[in-house]
């Protein structure tokens, strides 16, 4: 038996009939386990040691848990996770986006990193995208003369811009925005170091603000400071951002995340720059501070991908509200056609442990339940000490959240819509068949992947296919829910023979059988987006 990926190689190992034997323990029970394999079936192997046996076989080629993983994970290249053999790992164990981090090391070790992933893409035979992510406006204190002070509940603390950058001490610390001292009022509380140092505003005198600690602890360099609420005026992009998007430019990123947003307005001018210097990157816009949760709307319009950053924004808008704020952003999301990424401490016990805790697995289990596109792991994978393992926990855990459905109703999503795009109406169509008949697999010949996200905003178990001929469009399709490239040229001397290069694909891949139900979906203009307006249903055929 041989094991395949979504380009058709073979992907790592041969497996023969005597080890599924094995692995099963029967004939009939290993015939019924290959054919659920095949028939690309969500299978719960918690409760099944014969198929748990065979998933334990199957992990050194990841086909299992790749294959029916529907919600997409993003992973953080870091020195933890950048050399070709481990990256190969992490592939076969579900890896669908990586984050270049741009607030860590300088450019050659960003490029050098795309490039190994990309040779380890080849050589798992897997489509990747890769995410640029820029460091953005953090608006941090300076630096202490010992690097670190203790601060005591009730003692008088400063803040002041104009300090020296060396010399922060107990009484005070230097702030790397000028402004800060006119975005501040008595009253008003600062958190510093995500929220574990608590300051509250007592008065402020020209550019020095006095407070005093109401949760002290030690603070050392360069740690963040956030306004409870919101409020401090950083620009989105700084000159430092203005640079790594004509790096992003020049390494041909698929994606570009933009820290900080605060109005659609900054999402535009991320988008802006990045063509000005030849890229053509989706725009993902990171909601970490309270004013983009109250500008929600534009941005969303604004961007390509929504990403709810939990760190920042749990600060700002206080943890008691954060997981409704993630479930509000979702829906939103969602509900605007976009696609949304769910990030930040997701599993980050994983950095020293090899299992997730069982909080953790909540909290995933929650957002691929509540319809996120993605899930996104920081700090695990670039750093921590079980990076193959957290992608292939992650994996798992959206497999199981997955057979639960989503808040939606599949089959009145946008019963009353009236659609604009006849590409749109055709997608939506499609998948309203899908779900009532009998359909294994659902194949969407596509220039940009427009058609494939609009039917990813329908839960449905059908895995859909995004036949493309551009490597762009198969990254880029890496981070929709329920969506697998799949490269694909149609053949203009053969027009009559589309359907047979489609069947043909689609059987020696594994993904379908013959005799199987399928809908196909395409355009009458080849190279045109935005061209699909048919729909037909298909019986595979073998050649």
């Amino acid at each position: 038996m041989t094991c395949f990926g979504s380009g058709g190689n073979d992907w790592c190992c041969r497996r023969n009939d005597a080890q599924l034997f094995n692995a099963a323990g029967s004939a009939d029970a290993a015939s019924t386990l290959f054919k659920k394999r095949r028939r690309f079936s969500i299978i719960d192997f918690t409760g099944d040691p014969t198929l748990a046996a065979y998933q334990r076989l199957c992990y050194s080629c990841a086909i299992i848990a790749r294959m029916i993983s529907r919600t997409k994970i993003v992973a953080t290249l870091g020195p933890a996770s950048d050399d070709m053999k481990t990256l190969c790992k992490m592939l076969e164990a579900g890896l669908d986006v990586a984050r270049l981090n741009f607030s860590h090391g300088e450019a050659s070790d960003h490029e050098r990193r795309a490039d190994v992933l990309r040779a380890a893409a080849k050589s798992t035979g897997r489509q990747v995208g890769i995410m640029g992510d820029l460091q953005g406006p953090k608006i941090r204190i300076c630096r202490f003369k010992e690097h670190s002070v203790a601060l005591e509940n009730g003692a008088p603390f400063f803040l002041d811009s104009t300090l020296g950058f060396l010399d922060g001490d107990k009484d005070g610390v230097g702030v790397a925005l000028d402004t800060i001292h006119e975005d501040v009022s008595p009253g008003d509380v600062l958190l510093l170091n995500d929220g574990m140092i608590t300051l509250k505003v007592e008065r402020i005198d020209g550019t020095r603000i006095h407070t005093v600690v109401v949760n002290g602890g030690i603070l050392s360099d360069h740690k963040g400071i956030n306004l409870k609420g919101g409020g401090l005026s950083a620009p989105a992009l700084t000159d430092i951002d203005k640079e790594n998007i004509k790096l992003a430019a020049k390494m041909n990123l698929d994606f570009l995340a933009v820290s900080f947003v605060q109005t659609g307005e900054d999402v535009h001018e991320a988008r802006r720059l990045l063509q000005q210097a030849g890229g053509h990157a989706h725009i993902v816009a990171k909601i970490e501070r309270a004013e983009a949760v109250a500008n929600i709307d534009s941005i969303i319009e604004a961007a390509d991908v929504i990403m709810v950053a939990r760190g920042d924004l749990g600060v700002e808008m206080g943890y008691a509200e954060l997981t409704g704020i993630q479930k509000k952003l979702i829906r939103k999301t969602r509900k605007a056609h976009k696609v949304v990424i769910t990030a930040t401490q997701m599993m980050e016990s994983m950095i020293q442990n090899p299992i997730p805790t069982r909080a953790e697995v909540s909290d995933v289990s929650n957002a691929v339940m509540d319809g996120t596109d993605a899930v996104m792991l920081s700090g695990e994978t670039a750093v921590g000490a079980y990076p193959v393992e957290a992608i292939r926990a992650m994996s798992e855990i959206a497999i199981g959240a997955e057979k639960y459905p989503l808040p939606v109703s599949r089959t009145s999503h946008r019963m009353d819509d009236h659609f604009k795009l006849v590409d749109e109406a055709i997608a939506m169509a499609t998948m309203y068949m899908a779900n009532h008949m009998s359909v294994k697999a659902i194949i969407a010949l596509t220039e940009s992947g427009s058609t494939t996200r609009w039917m990813s905003r329908i839960r449905s178990d059908i895995p859909i296919y995004a036949f493309t001929p551009h490597l762009t469009t198969s990254r880029r399709v890496s981070m929709y829910r329920g969506v697998f490239p799949v490269q694909f040229a149609i053949d203009p001397n053969k027009p009559r023979g589309l359907y047979q290069d489609i069947f043909d694909t689609l059987l020696a891949n594994k993904l379908v059988e013959v005799d199987d139900l399928a809908i196909l979906t395409k355009g009458d203009l080849d190279g045109i987006s935005g061209s699909t307006n048919s729909m037909t249903v298909i019986k595979i055929k073998s050649s």
